[in-house]
C-alpha cells in the first residue's frame, strides 16, 4: 500500500471518529433540547393550573376536558386527587412515577414516552410541585409528537456533506504529500545505490520542500566532494605511478649514460696497466682521456643530483627575494671566456633589478644551463637575453642565431637525456639533463617553459615565473 493511501486512511479514520462523535453529541443534544422545550411549554400550563387552585376544593372546579391534554393532580402522599382523563381515580401511589419523583425532589420533572398504567396509552409527562400538591400535564405520544421531538436531520446531512468535502480535500492533500515523500524515497534509494542523481523534479514551497531541497543539496555536495576526492586520489596514484615510471626510466638512462665514461676510464687504466713502458706522450694521452671521462661522470652525477633534489626535496627548498639582473650578470661573467673562445656574443638585456620570489640556486642553475646549452650546441655567433617584468610574472627569453633544431624535436627538448645530435652532445661533454633541470626548476617556481623557432632562425627558449 502506497504511503499517501496509508496516510489518507489514517486521516479518514480519525475524521470519521471525530465527525461521528460530534454528530452523536449534537443528535442527543437536540433531542434533549426539544424535549426540554416541550416540557417548558407544559410547565406554563402547569403554572396556569396552579393559579386556578385556591385550595383542595378548587380541584373539583377544574375543567374535565382540555383537548388532548391530560391533567393530573397528586397530593404529597402520591395519591391522585384529580385526573381529567379518568372517571374513577386510580388507587395506585404515583410517587414512583419518574416525573412525579423528580418534581418531588427538585420541583420539576418530565418523562418521555412512558406508558400510562391507568389509561394504557403512551404520553409525554411534565410535572411541577408547589407546596403539597403536584400538577402533572401530559400529551399523547403521537406520530406528530414523535416528529416534533426528533432531531433535525438537516444538520446531520450537513455534517455528512462537510465530511465528504473534507475527505476529498484530504485525499488530494495526502496524495500530493505522498507524491513528494515517494519522490524523496526514490532519491534515497538512488543515493543508496550511488547513482548519479540529476534532480529535475521540483518540491513544494513549504517545510517539506525545504527539507527535501536541503537533503538533495547536502547529498549533491557530498557526492561532489567524494567525486573530487576520488579524482584527486586517482590523480595522486597516476602521479605516483608517473613518478615511479620516470624514476625507473631515469635509473635506466643513468645506467646507460654511466657506462660510457666508466668504460672510457676503465679502458684508459687498462692500457696504462698493460703497457707500463709506453711513451710519456702516449701515457699523457690516456690520462687525459680518463680525466675527461671522469669529468663527464662528475657532471652527470651532479645533474642527476640536481634533478633528484628538485623532484624529491622540493618542499624543503626555501624561497627568498632573488635579484635576477645581478644573478644573470654573474652567470654571463662566468661564461665570458668560453664565449670569447667560440666567438659568441652574449647580449645580456636583463637589467631590471626588481626582485622575484624564488630560490637563488635553482634560478642560477636555470640561467647557467640555458647559456651553456647555447655555447655548446647551437653553433651560434650571438645569444640575446631579454626580460619582461609585470606585476604578477617574470618572462625571460634566451634567443640564439644558430642552426636551430628540426620542429619535430621541439616537444622533446626538455626531456631527460634527450639529444638532438647524440654524437655531438657526447663530444661536447653534455649529459642530456641540462634542459630537463631548467624545466623542473621552472615548474618548482610555479611557472612553465617552452621552445620555439624564430622566423630569423636559431632557437628561442622562454621561461615564465610568477612573482
Amino acid at each position: 500500500m502506497r504511503f499517501h493511501t496509508r496516510l489518507f486512511l489514517a486521516l479518514l479514520s480519525y475524521s470519521v471518529l471525530l465527525v461521528g462523535a460530534v454528530a452523536l453529541f449534537q443528535y442527543r443534544r437536540e433531542k434533549v433540547f426539544k424535549a426540554e422545550e416541550l416540557n417548558q411549554r407544559l410547565q406554563m400550563v402547569n403554572d396556569d393550573i396552579f393559579d386556578q387552585l385556591a385550595d383542595s376544593v378548587a380541584v373539583l372546579r377544574l375543567p374535565r376536558s382540555i383537548g388532548d391534554l391530560r391533567v393530573t393532580v397528586v397530593d404529597r402522599h402520591g395519591h391522585v386527587v384529580f385526573d381529567n382523563s379518568l372517571d374513577t381515580l386510580p388507587g395506585s401511589n404515583h410517587l414512583n412515577r419518574k416525573e412525579i419523583a423528580e418534581a418531588m425532589a427538585t420541583g420539576e420533572g418530565y418523562a418521555i414516552r412512558r406508558n400510562s398504567a391507568s389509561t394504557g396509552k403512551t404520553y409525554f409527562y411534565s410535572a411541577k410541585r408547589e407546596g403539597n400538591m403536584v400538577v402533572r400535564t401530559a400529551v399523547p405520544y403521537s406520530v406528530e409528537l414523535h416528529k416534533l421531538l426528533a432531531a433535525d436531520y438537516a444538520f446531520l446531512w450537513f455534517i455528512v456533506g462537510i465530511s465528504i468535502v473534507m475527505c476529498v480535500i484530504g485525499y488530494l492533500t495526502t496524495r500530493r504529500i505522498g507524491g513528494h515523500i515517494s519522490r524523496l524515497n526514490r532519491f534515497a534509494e538512488q543515493a543508496e545505490r550511488g547513482e548519479n542523481i540529476v534532480d529535475t523534479e521540483s518540491f513544494p514551497d513549504d517545510e517539506l520542500g525545504e527539507i527535501s531541497g536541503n537533503i538533495i543539496r547536502l547529498y549533491t555536495r557530498l557526492r561532489e566532494a567524494m567525486t573530487e576526492l576520488d579524482r584527486q586520489h586517482r590523480l595522486a596514484l597516476e602521479q605516483e605511478h608517473d613518478k615511479i615510471r620516470i624514476k625507473r626510466e631515469l635509473t635506466n638512462n643513468i645506467n646507460h649514460e654511466l657506462k660510457t665514461p666508466v668504460a672510457a676510464v676503465e679502458a684508459c687504466l687498462e692500457s696504462l696497466a698493460d703497457h707500463p713502458d709506453m711513451s710519456a706522450d702516449r701515457r699523457q694521452y690516456f690520462v687525459g682521456r680518463a680525466l675527461d671521462a671522469n669529468r663527464r661522470l662528475r657532471e652527470l652525477l651532479a645533474d642527476v643530483s640536481a634533478i633528484t633534489r628538485i623532484e624529491d626535496g622540493g618542499d624543503r627548498i626555501g624561497r627568498e627575494p632573488v635579484d635576477i639582473a645581478a644573478l644573470t650578470a654573474d652567470v654571463c661573467a662566468e661564461f665570458s671566456e668560453s664565449a670569447i673562445e667560440k666567438n659568441i656574443v652574449i647580449d645580456n638585456g636583463i637589467t631590471l633589478s626588481d626582485p622575484v620570489s624564488g630560490n637563488t640556486a635553482l634560478l642560477e642553475s636555470v640561467m647557467r644551463n640555458l647559456i651553456d646549452n647555447v655555447l655548446k650546441y647551437s653553433g651560434a655567433t650571438r645569444v640575446e637575453l631579454r626580460q619582461n617584468l609585470t606585476a604578477d610574472k617574470l618572462t625571460i627569453t634566451v634567443t640564439d642565431n644558430g642552426c636551430g633544431v628540426n620542429p619535430e624535436h621541439l616537444p622533446h627538448l626538455f626531456e631527460r637525456f634527450y639529444r638532438v645530435d647524440k654524437g655531438r652532445s657526447r663530444r661536447c661533454g653534455g649529459t642530456g639533463l641540462g634542459l630537463a633541470i631548467v624545466k623542473n626548476a621552472v615548474i618548482w617556481h610555479g611557472g612553465h617553459v617552452r621552445a620555439d623557432l624564430p622566423a630569423a632562425g636559431g632557437l628561442r627558449i622562454t621561461i615564465v615565473i610568477p612573482r
